[in-house]
């Protein structure tokens, strides 16, 4: 069976051209142009992966992919964005979505980006096996309801940054590499950009920590990766 992808642009050229590209490797397209037709087209055509551009009429592509994410945790979400901003591509990860792409992009970084994300979702579903109840510092963490609270401050967690912590806490003083980390987390073979990593460590940390912008459990080891230290 064809596996169909959700397009959501609203630039006719651009659109065009990913109907055409996309159709011509073999995958199934349903597409639309407006942020408020998007959640009924998705829950009629249930697509494989959605590629969501983040300026689109009626409702933005942050809009669009926190009402997906809210009944659909698992369906890989691409966005796409002209912005190169860091903040725009954090709070676009914030919002549940897999990976971003800045335009111009390159029609065989596209396809990696779309093979790879549909490769992880086929081969390592997103889920939580490990319930057990997450403590370090100030900060405690529950699996099973997303939930974490800095002293009195709650906040939620994505399915991805729960990983991110199980994985660092079994790991603890250890240096991990960027990609054992998307190994681990991502799903093997991963092509996208390292940078999906690095800005679910700034949202992780945002979230963790006293002070993000001078971390003290989620540690940077420049030119090798990662360290959590408790």
């Amino acid at each position: 069976m064809k596996q169909k992808i959700l397009i959501v642009e609203d630039d006719a050229s651009i659109l065009t051209g990913l109907i055409d590209l996309l159709e011509g490797e073999g995958y199934t397209i349903a597409f639309t142009k407006d942020g408020g037709k998007v959640l009924p087209l998705y829950e009629k055509e249930k697509p494989n992966l959605i590629l969501l551009d983040i300026m689109i009429p009626e409702k933005s592509g942050y809009d669009v992919c926190k009402e997906i994410r809210q009944i659909d945790p698992l369906t890989p979400i691409i966005m796409l964005t002209a912005k190169g901003q860091e903040v725009d591509k954090v709070v676009g990860l914030e919002m549940g979505a897999d990976d971003y792409i800045v335009k111009p992009f390159a029609i065989k970084e596209l396809l990696a980006r779309v093979r790879a994300a549909l490769r992880r979702a086929n081969a390592k579903p997103l889920k939580n096996k490990n319930n057990d109840p997450i403590a370090f510092g100030n900060v405690t963490v529950d699996p099973k309801t997303l939930k974490g609270r800095k002293e009195k401050k709650e906040f939620s967690l994505s399915l991805r940054e729960i990983q991110l912590l199980q994985l660092f806490i079994k790991h603890k003083g250890e240096v991990l590499d960027r990609s054992t980390i998307l190994d681990e987390i991502w799903g093997i073979k991963y092509q996208g950009t390292t940078r999906t990593l690095d800005q679910h460590i700034v949202k992780l940390r945002q979230k963790i920590e006293n002070d993000p912008s001078c971390p003290q459990y989620l540690i940077t080891v420049h030119g090798a990766g990662y360290r959590f230290i408790n």
